[in-house]
């Protein structure tokens, strides 16, 4: 299958780079200079979207949140800023993976092969019923008495991870671990924020508490 990567960087340099290390790993590509042109590009439907921080006008962490209003693929952030606040706000905004400027080209590809490769096993799960609320894990929605609730791809792996395990508990660590991998770059803290908006957005639409905190330990599904 001919993946298609969105490769999104002001430096026309790093672009040209990706490009033809991707296009010889047999990978479509497509590229933006800016978060204006990133948006437009959203409409293409990538497979995968390798973004820059420092942008100009609007900074790839605010651009992330305005893709994953549209689209549920990875978005792996490359970048030169690092420090464990920027990369909490990386993850908290719906990225997958955090890629510290310089990177090699040889680590990168086999990031890209293993978000792929997590995605195409997704495909493979169904449906659950919990009453009024109806996950479906092979079309990545969640509808409440029929309305549809919006989570970016995080959120929903994690809903899924603990619905799929009613009444496991499961510690920041080891959720962090399965839904980010082993080559995740960040930090545990961030599954907080990714509860909290879980949490959020499901009382918005007016569920019941779903998912509860064992303290001390982690959380599991309740309903």
């Amino acid at each position: 299958m001919g993946y298609r990567i969105l490769v999104v960087d002001d430096e026309i340099e790093v672009v040209r780079l990706l490009q033809r290390f991707l296009e010889r790993n047999h990978y479509e590509t497509s590229y933006a200079l800016d978060g204006e042109e990133a948006l437009a590009r959203i409409r293409e439907k990538p497979d995968l979207i390798l973004l820059d921080i420092n942008l100009p006008q609007v900074n790839g962490i605010e651009i992330c949140r305005a893709i994953r209003e549209a689209v549920s693929c990875p978005i792996l952030f490359l970048t030169a800023r690092d420090g464990d606040a920027v990369k909490v706000e990386a993850f908290g905004a719906g990225g997958d993976d955090y890629i510290v400027k310089p990177f090699s080209l040889a680590e990168l590809g086999a990031r890209i092969d293993a978000h792929l490769r997590r995605d195409r096993r997704s495909g493979r799960i169904q449906r659950k019923i919990f009453g009024d609320l109806t996950v479906d894990y092979s079309a990545r929605e969640v509808l409440f008495r029929g309305e549809k609730i919006h989570f970016n791809r995080k959120e929903f792996e994690i809903l899924s991870l603990l619905s799929l395990n009613r009444g496991q508990t499961f510690d920041r660590g080891r959720i962090y671990e399965r839904i980010w991998g082993l080559e995740g770059d960040g930090d545990d803290t961030v599954i907080m924020e990714h509860i909290r908006k879980i949490r959020m957005k499901l009382k918005a639409a007016g569920c019941d508490e779903c998912i509860e905190t064992v303290w001390g330990i982690g959380y599991k599904w309740i309903r």
